[in-house]
């Protein structure tokens, strides 16, 4: 991974200069607009260390049933908000979904309103995503799944799915979602940032992705957010973390390893001169461990967004690729903090939490 790493890097510095080249020979698309590292640091430097979670309220199963009028729940999302500040964290991942805004831009942009309220109260500031390659295809509004008794992200949904990103016929309404959310908090001090694609070349798109994540970056700077716009370097895909790497403001990345490798990761990263945020971390079954990771990103002051808070219809403390049909709690969990009732999973990583983030 590090040698693939190390190819990307030297990628990236040649995007910057415009003088890249994809793997057959083609210039390498920058999209204009992109804030100087200066400005990128300057702008770090005003915040606090983030440390935090991606944030999905216990009572929803995806983006959809999160954000839709008839399943919005302030009630649950205040009450784990405020268990997330009570443990020292100050920023949350939040995913939007492009079938909010075309079903309903006007209510999407109220209840997001009353969210960035009840986060500000906690002291919280979001980073939002807008697309997503991940888990289920065929998105569709309206009454969503229960969860499968077992099942990681059984009910996680695609956006836009395969069918809208292969027809770029269909990209109006994408272009008017990115360009009205963010323009429409473009100045919100209560929003850390946008992140625009998460794995975008996940479930194999790879290559073909490329057109509507470069459009991604366009429709983005078009709205002129005062805050930073990323998306996250992630696997081995030259062609895309390249891009992401020279038109991203910050730099973002998912590592799911032990400390060791997060160590590397981090200083192979820390030679483009940008401020840095691992957007997801933390697997227990795979050694990536708030005991043993967010010192590491508290030495070289990266910022730190595990994935889950608090377990719920996501089932995401169930691993990956380990179902448990029968519904039993796994004995070890994969992602997560608290249980419902506010306990912690283990009082030990919520005191490691507590105490590294301390001011």
């Amino acid at each position: 991974m590090i040698r693939s790493l190390l190819t990307l890097l030297t990628l990236g510095f040649f995007f910057v200069t415009a003088q890249a080249q994809t793997t057959t020979g083609e210039p390498v698309k920058v999209v204009p607009g992109r804030w100087s590292a200066q400005k990128a640091n300057d702008w770090y430097a005003k915040q606090p260390w983030p440390v935090g979670a991606n944030f999905t309220p216990s009572t929803a199963i995806n983006q959809l049933e999160f954000w839709q009028a008839d399943t919005w729940d302030p009630q649950t999302i205040d009450k784990e908000l405020g268990w997330a500040e009570g443990i020292g964290m100050n920023v949350m991942r939040v995913f939007l979904h492009n079938l909010l805004w075309e079903n309903d831009a006007e209510g999407l942009k109220k209840r997001m309103g009353e969210f960035l309220t009840i986060a500000d109260k906690h002291k919280i500031k979001i980073l939002f995503v807008l697309f997503d390659s991940c888990w289920n295809d065929d998105p569709k509004t309206g009454k969503q799944p229960e969860p499968k008794p077992g099942v990681h992200n059984s009910g996680w949904l695609r956006a836009p799915g395969t069918k809208r990103m292969f027809d770029s016929r269909t990209w109006g309404p994408l272009e008017a979602y990115t360009k009205g959310v963010i323009g429409a908090y473009a100045n919100d001090k209560r929003i850390l940032g946008w992140d625009l694609f998460n794995e975008p070349t996940n479930n194999g798109y790879n290559d073909a992705v490329m057109p509507l994540l470069i459009k991604s970056f366009e429709w983005a700077r078009a709205a002129k957010p005062s805050q930073p716009i990323t998306s996250g370097w992630w696997h081995d895909h030259p062609l895309s973390n390249g891009f992401m790497l020279a038109n991203s403001d910050i730099i973002t990345f998912h590592n799911y390893k032990s400390a060791e490798d997060l160590e590397k990761q981090i200083l192979e990263l820390q030679k483009l001169g940008r401020p840095m945020i691992c957007t997801e971390y933390m697997a227990r079954k795979h050694n990536s461990l708030f005991q043993t990771c967010l010192p590491i990103f508290k030495k070289y002051k990266v910022g730190a967004i595990n994935w889950g808070l608090v377990a719920g219809k996501t089932n995401t403390y169930y691993a990956w690729d380990e179902p448990i049909p029968s519904g039993d709690e796994p004995k070890l969990w994969f992602h997560e903090v608290f249980r419902k009732d506010g306990s912690p999973y283990k009082a030990e990583e919520v005191q490691v939490i507590r105490e590294l983030t301390k001011k």
